[in-house]
């Protein structure tokens, strides 16, 4: 019997760039991404500015959670993370350099998938150090009023997301959805699901320098009663969404996650209480590597049969 491979690390063959503009900023930003050595992590830079400043993605870096997660390190920002995030959680990418020239990431068409692209461009390469993973143990639950995450054993990496949007065009569709991203793929799935917002917020977003990049070519937008978009990709777009936004979230952790996410009208900020708890409770999760047959490279796409060790 042939004995199995320890997962590798993973980075980029060669850099990529791409433009757009920032979702709430409305600045246009270049975006780079370059590969990284091993153990290195994400990690953000404004090279924007005189002295460019770089911050590691990690849940206590998280300094706003107001309709984006945003990393802050004294005083300087770069938010709008998330869907990149996202795209870097499915195809496993460990170890990155994203070099940005304004303070936020674009949000390209409002999903994860030109990230997806991006990253596929690039080429993924395989790095000699063994991938971790962060297994829960036993269950973590954080709350803020009525909404709630938690995190609990699976053999996996399994989502569960309820959304309780009181809204005709949202109530029409499913509410509630769990997918498990160790079977099912993120790419076909998840991955295009659109961010949403509601045009009785936009006055109010932009009298707070909020959503001025926002339009019908990035985002669903819903009046009182309708989409506006012509089509939704998929019928359940607005809470696969917020699937998509809790994998990005979770991956501040610097880890893929064995266990299963569940979360109740969950954000942004819920999301990351939920990472910060988990860092303090010691004892309710563990790093383990993983191994693979040298056949079955793994991405949570659902692409490899993966036995955690």
């Amino acid at each position: 019997m042939q004995a199995q491979q320890t997962l590798k690390q993973r980075t980029l063959k060669q850099s990529v760039q791409t433009t757009g503009i920032g979702v709430h900023s409305g600045k246009k930003v270049r975006l780079t991404l370059r590969p990284a050595a091993p153990d290195t992590g994400i990690v953000f830079t404004r090279i924007d500015l005189d002295n460019p400043v770089s911050i590691k993605a990690d849940p206590e870096n998280v300094g706003e959670t107001m309709l984006s997660t945003a990393l802050v390190r004294e005083g300087v920002k770069v938010s709008t993370i998330e869907h990149l995030m996202s795209a870097l959680a499915a195809m496993g990418i460990d170890n990155l350099y994203v070099d940005i020239t304004a303070e936020e990431i674009p949000i390209m068409d409002g999903s994860a998938s030109p990230f997806l692209y991006l990253i596929q461009s690039a080429g993924i390469e395989e790095q000699n150090a063994s991938k971790l993973f962060a297994r829960i143990k036993r269950r973590i639950e954080v709350r803020k009023g009525d909404i709630y995450a938690s995190l609990e054993p699976y053999d996996g990496f399994k989502l569960a997301f309820e959304i309780d949007f009181q809204h005709p065009a949202v109530k029409d569709t499913r509410q509630f959805l769990e997918v498990d991203l160790s079977r099912q793929s993120y790419g076909t799935e998840i991955a295009r699901a659109r961010t949403f917002g509601f045009m009785k917020d936009v006055e109010m977003l932009r009298s707070k320098n909020l959503g001025l990049g926002g339009n019908l070519t990035n985002a669903v937008v819903l009046d009182e009663y309708r989409v506006l978009n012509d089509t939704l990709r998929y019928d359940d777009e607005f809470v696969k969404h917020k699937i998509l936004d809790a994998v990005g979230d979770l991956y501040t952790l610097g880890y893929g996650i064995i266990g299963r996410f569940y979360g109740y009208k969950s954000g942004h900020a819920v999301n990351n209480l939920l990472m910060r708890e988990l860092l303090q409770q010691q004892d309710a999760w563990e790093l383990v590597s993983a191994d693979q047959d040298d056949k079955s490279p793994f991405a949570y796409d659902g692409s490899a049969s993966v036995a955690f060790s």
